[in-house]
């Protein structure tokens, strides 16, 4: 049965429709004006620098109470003041990646059952009084006394090695000519950003980067002690140095950036001062493996002890604690350690921990134009040097640190029981960090 219109129908219908379409109007003119704001904060951002524009830095400094339960313990502890006693403890657990199981008079002795013994004997040995006569072949380091023009000369160098082999195309390895929107957001964070200060540092385990990370804590103020910022980056526990949470990195950008992550990466790249720190690579494999299997580390003996016993040392049921397995005298050895990096079967199972991976996966040096490129073997003087130009030299200094001058002999006596195809087979994984930054090839190792 049809409805009779009445009336006013007609008069209803109009308002309606006129009420839809200022609705969608308002919408319209929303949605219009929410883009233009996005589009004048990335333009104005492009044009003026980010130096200033601190998006993030209200929202990633981290208070005490908010970490986890077992840390939040560790901090309160520090906040009385230190006895010497107390910044000594301190200072010897600081300097083990440094001093890497100290290789002082013995190398070998270390390699053995009796390395363990001999390396706690070197660390009771460090006392306070007597520190520098006990560190026996050990620079405290010294300032450089090379002129800033030679230093720029040596940073133009390396800056320019690195070009020439990116763009050669004869020179090929993984990832070597992708973009840098191509690379996946999980391998980019090794990407610490500091926005107070305009500062991007890509941090490589094994090259003094617990300190490197102390100093970014120090500069974007990203970390507070009693409610204030850390002012001394010996003071910064090793555990919040290293948690993720204490580190704005650039693989967090998607969760609070979405879709515009790429966009204001490439603009931080493009404004700020980038650098890393890099060694030799054979040497930095030496020492994470001094460091994560020559003492005893639960994460690591579980997660690569184990499997390294079980396939390259013939226990088929090694023991499950790492206090255990050294009390019994059961480790891997640095040959069974090379076996695991040579094993395609590694890599199948998950990609290498940041401790051995290669540099270049880690930093991408041909996707990112680093400013500055500094080496662990000049550690004081490039130090000094970054911390000038960067222009927080009065407001930072990096902590002196303990340098083994014998390092120069760690390859040929780690290497004398890896068979030279393994060598071979080990630097063709490497040998893009050699060449990339510059660092000789080991023939003496390569050849009978």
């Amino acid at each position: 049965m049809n409805r009779q219109r009445r009336p006013g129908d007609r008069g209803w219908a109009g308002m309606h429709v006129l009420k839809m379409s200022k609705s969608r109007i308002f919408q319209i003119c929303g949605i219009m004006a929410s883009v233009f704001m996005i589009l004048l904060i990335i333009f104005y951002w492009d044009d003026v620098g980010t130096t200033h524009f601190y998006l993030h830095t209200a929202f990633t400094r981290i208070q005490a109470t908010h970490l986890p339960t077992m840390m939040s313990q560790n901090h309160d502890h520090l906040n009385s003041e230190k006895t010497i006693e107390e910044r000594m403890s301190s200072f010897k657990a600081d300097i083990q990646d440094d001093l890497e199981l100290m290789y002082v008079e013995n190398p070998k002795g270390y390699q053995g059952e009796g390395g363990s013994h001999e390396m706690k004997q070197t660390f009771n040995a460090i006392t306070l009084p007597s520190l520098e006569e006990e560190l026996q072949g050990i620079d405290l380091g010294i300032n450089s006394a090379k002129t800033k023009t030679e230093l720029e000369r040596i940073q133009n160098e390396r800056k320019q090695k690195i070009e020439d082999i990116c763009a050669d195309s004869s020179i090929m390895f993984s990832g070597k000519n992708r973009y840098f929107e191509d690379i996946p957001n999980k391998e980019l964070d090794h990407l610490i950003v500091d926005d107070r200060h305009g500062i991007i540092y890509c941090y490589v385990p094994k090259v003094a980067c617990t300190n490197w990370k102390r100093m970014m804590i120090l500069l974007s103020e990203s970390l507070l002690k009693l409610g204030t910022p850390y002012r001394d980056p010996l003071d910064i526990p090793r555990d919040l140095v290293h948690n993720s949470t204490s580190h704005f990195t650039f693989n967090k950008f998607w969760k609070r950036y979405g879709k515009f992550s790429k966009h204001l990466m490439k603009i931080k790249l493009k404004k700020y001062t980038k650098f890393l720190f890099v060694r030799d690579p054979f040497v930095r494999l030496i020492s994470a493996f001094r460091s994560k299997f020559g003492i005893q580390n639960k994460d690591f003996y579980s997660r690569f002890a184990i499997p390294m016993l079980q396939l390259y040392a013939n226990y088929s049921h090694p023991p499950s604690s790492v206090s255990e397995a050294f009390s019994a005298g059961i480790k891997p050895t640095f040959v069974n350690f090379i076996q695991y990096l040579l094993d395609p079967r590694t890599e199948k199972d998950m990609p290498f921990n940041e401790h051995w991976r290669q540099v270049y996966r880690l930093c991408h040096p041909c996707q990112i134009n680093y400013d500055f490129i500094g080496k662990l073997e000049s550690l004081d003087e490039d130090a000094s040097y970054l911390l000038k130009l960067l222009n927080v030299e009065k407001l930072v200094q990096f902590p002196r640190s303990l340098r083994n001058r014998t390092v120069t002999s760690w390859e040929e006596d780690w290497f004398a029981k890896i068979p030279v195809a393994w060598r071979k087979k080990l630097y063709e994984l490497y040998e893009p960090d050699f060449v990339v930054f510059g660092y000789p090839k080991p023939t003496n190792l390569l050849f009978d």
